[in-house]
């Protein structure tokens, strides 16, 4: 999707993301990129959030097909390690700390030539059975020094794990229970939208969560600026 001066963009193609884009852009060769990422739930942690920068090929997830292992491994346990190795040359980032409802943090990436264009971003919703949230292959070609574009996200579901709610299966501090199981039992098998939490609050008396861990798209709001 082209982007065009002084014009607000609606673009849910690449990840449920909403985008606001402020003027038109050339294509650069070098670019540094100051990204800024938001926790705007109401209760719900994110874990240590990962990006890369990455060519237009190449994706961390896609919806409708079956989630990869590294893909499964963030979404049901927060570590996204194995989704920056696949690319391990390209320019990342890997956060050490969760990132808390209300929270923001920042970091720099840079692009050394136009291969690396594409940025994905991903992190676990960690009071969840395999929910996640980010962007997926953002096209930042367009985006000139100066300029920025805003990114509201949405939950997916990885679809390696059944939505149960039930103890000792969500790692997050609602229940402190297991987190990447190699075992796949969703119904789905595929990654999709998230559906929400149902919560013991809601009458689902075996929940482990309560109406603090609900949550309503968007979830994170992400700010790309290039420098």
């Amino acid at each position: 999707m082209k982007k065009f001066a002084s014009k607000v963009l609606l673009n849910t193609s690449m990840a449920g993301a909403m985008l606001l884009t402020l003027s038109a852009c050339n294509h650069d060769q070098m670019q540094e990129y100051q990204i800024s990422i938001t926790n705007i739930t109401n209760g719900q942690p994110l874990s240590p959030p990962v990006a890369m920068l990455h060519n237009k090929n190449f994706s961390f997830w896609k919806i409708g097909e079956q989630a990869s292992e590294e893909l499964e491994v963030m979404a049901e346990g927060g570590d996204g390690s194995g989704l920056l190795n696949l690319r391990r040359g390209n320019p990342q980032y890997s956060s050490s700390s969760p990132l808390f409802p209300g929270e923001s943090m920042q970091f720099n990436l840079e692009a050394v030539n136009d291969t690396f264009k594409n940025l994905s971003i991903a992190g676990m919703l960690i009071n969840t059975n395999d929910g996640f949230s980010g962007l997926n292959g953002i096209e930042l070609v367009e985006l000139e020094p100066g300029q920025t574009s805003v990114y509201y996200t949405h939950v997916y579901d990885a679809g390696t794990e059944f939505n149960s709610e039930l103890s000792g299966t969500i790692p997050g501090p609602s229940d402190g229970g297991e987190g990447f199981n190699a075992s796949r039992d969703d119904v789905t098998s595929v990654v999709t939208a998230h559906g929400g939490i149902v919560s013991a609050d809601d009458n689902f008396a075996n929940s482990t969560l309560n109406s603090a861990d609900k949550f309503d798209n968007p979830t994170l709001r992400i700010v790309v600026t290039a420098l």
